[in-house]
């Protein structure tokens, strides 16, 4: 009998609870902290763009929260999504490694986003509120917001930055089929994007500045991250439960788990309730976190409290940072264009848990392609960067005569990218690197706060 390719799950298997990983952190060292106070953050703090029970989850203790039936039934339109063993690749890579890859890309908005999206938006309308603001980098996490808030008859602002505004007009162009209201940030609309308007290309941290801001200013709006804090991490734990149960009929577990980072939801959905296992059990299952040459903050950053964006209107959080105000390179990956990552998965790379590597854009695109030619599927930027470094554990294991398990987390399709692929096929594609420099002038811009060891 043939070896099967995917592995699938019927609809009944959707995760009913949500994994929340700083139960298995234990107290959490380095608490947020109040923008102009620098005193710990409460929760009556965040009421002003976040609803309570979103807040309620982003400081709980609570091992599992359980997912409300509203948001279980819309994830039926994708979930669960297909794991498929990369049998091709590995034929293409001549390597003895059993490669595995959860495919979001099946979602409406084409990635991993929307399992968090569909959750805020409930939470949200839930508590009356009428309309929300982000912020978009590539535009995955607009689209995402945008469909979500259609589900549940609600407003939908964003904040694009502008390179990728330019890069990906497509994005846009779904947003707003969706009927979202769209921006190019730095915008004329807000006073951070007036006083960051010399930085044309924009920046995520730019881009929340301004979605911040309006939802400040608005009684009826609030505003919604789509990554780095903790319920938006525990959201996306549904892809990594998943994912356990499609490897169990496949009888195997992975010796390597791999997601890219940009603010750290990717990954987290992937590689937390394996983390968890490690953590509780011993298993010695290797988690690693790819991240782009142009934009290295868990490799290069430095380990700080900091604005989560440009202005400094958000708490201060304990994170591995470039700077607030750094703006990175225009690259291709627009989604991993952040200066900063999760709390929580900064913590887990401080504590040796969790690798982390840089990928330039060249051998990011290079590994696309190669993927692309094997397995059919066209990987957007972002997982493009984890798909390098799948490739470099499948030659390892090719040299050690290893049969290593890898797991990769391929979070969306590159079908709005094709500018990005236009360009490496031309030879346009530079690998930008974040210097020496860059990383002095950011530090000397960090915000005054209590050290972290």
């Amino acid at each position: 009998m043939a070896e099967p390719t995917k592995y699938l799950l019927p609809e009944s298997e959707i995760p009913t609870h949500w994994v929340n990983l700083l139960a298995d952190l234990g107290p959490p060292p380095h608490p947020p902290l109040h923008p102009a106070t620098k005193e710990p953050l409460g929760p009556d703090d965040l009421a002003p763009i976040f609803p309570m029970g979103l807040i309620e989850q982003e400081v709980s203790a609570e091992p599992e929260i359980e997912i409300p039936d509203e948001v279980r039934e819309i994830y039926k339109l994708w979930r669960p999504t297909p794991l498929y063993r990369a049998r091709r690749l590995e034929r293409a890579l001549d390597t003895p490694a059993h490669i595995y890859y959860k495919y979001e890309g099946v979602s409406p908005a084409g990635s991993h986003k929307p399992n968090t999206a569909v959750a805020q938006a409930y939470f949200n309308r839930r508590e009356g509120v009428r309309k929300l603001a982000t912020e978009t980098g590539a535009g995955q996490w607009g689209s995402a917001l945008a469909l979500a808030c259609r589900l549940f008859d609600m407003e939908c602002e964003v904040f694009m930055v502008g390179v990728s505004f330019d890069q990906k007009p497509y994005r846009r162009a779904m947003m707003e089929t969706w009927g979202a209201t769209v921006h190019r940030s730095p915008s004329e609309l807000t006073d951070a994007g007036r006083a960051q308007a010399e930085h044309s290309t924009g920046s995520l941290g730019i881009a929340i500045s301004e979605a911040v801001e309006m939802a400040a200013k608005s009684d009826d709006t609030n505003y919604s991250l789509g990554s780095v804090l903790n319920h938006v991490c525990m959201h996306q734990t549904v892809i990594g439960q998943e994912a356990m149960a499609q490897l169990e009929m496949a009888g195997e577990y992975p010796e390597v788990v791999v997601g890219c980072v940009g603010g750290g939801s990717n990954f987290s959905g992937i590689a937390y309730p394996m983390i968890r296992r490690r953590l509780r059990e011993g298993i010695e299952t290797r988690f690693v976190a790819a991240e782009p040459a142009a934009c290295p903050t868990l490799t290069r950053g430095a380990y700080r409290y900091d604005f989560g964006d440009t202005v400094g209107l958000t708490p201060l959080i304990p994170m591995y940072t470039l700077g607030h105000d750094f703006v990175p390179p225009p690259v291709h990956a627009g989604g991993l264009r952040y200066h900063g990552d999760a709390p929580s998965l900064s913590a887990l790379v401080k504590e040796g848990v969790v690798e982390a590597r840089a990928i330039a854009q060249t051998a990011a695109f290079d590994a696309a392609v190669r993927f692309a030619q094997a397995e059919g599927i066209l990987p957007a930027p972002e997982p493009a960067h984890a798909l390098r470094v799948v490739f470099d554990e499948a030659e390892a294991a090719r040299e050690a005569g290893a049969e290593r398990v890898i797991l990769v987390n391929l979070c969306g399709h590159g079908h709005f990218d094709m500018a990005a692929y236009d360009d490496y096929h031309a030879g346009k594609l530079t690998d930008l690197e974040f210097s020496e420099a860059d990383m002095q002038a950011a530090l000397e811009q960090l915000p005054e706060a209590p050290a972290i060891a």
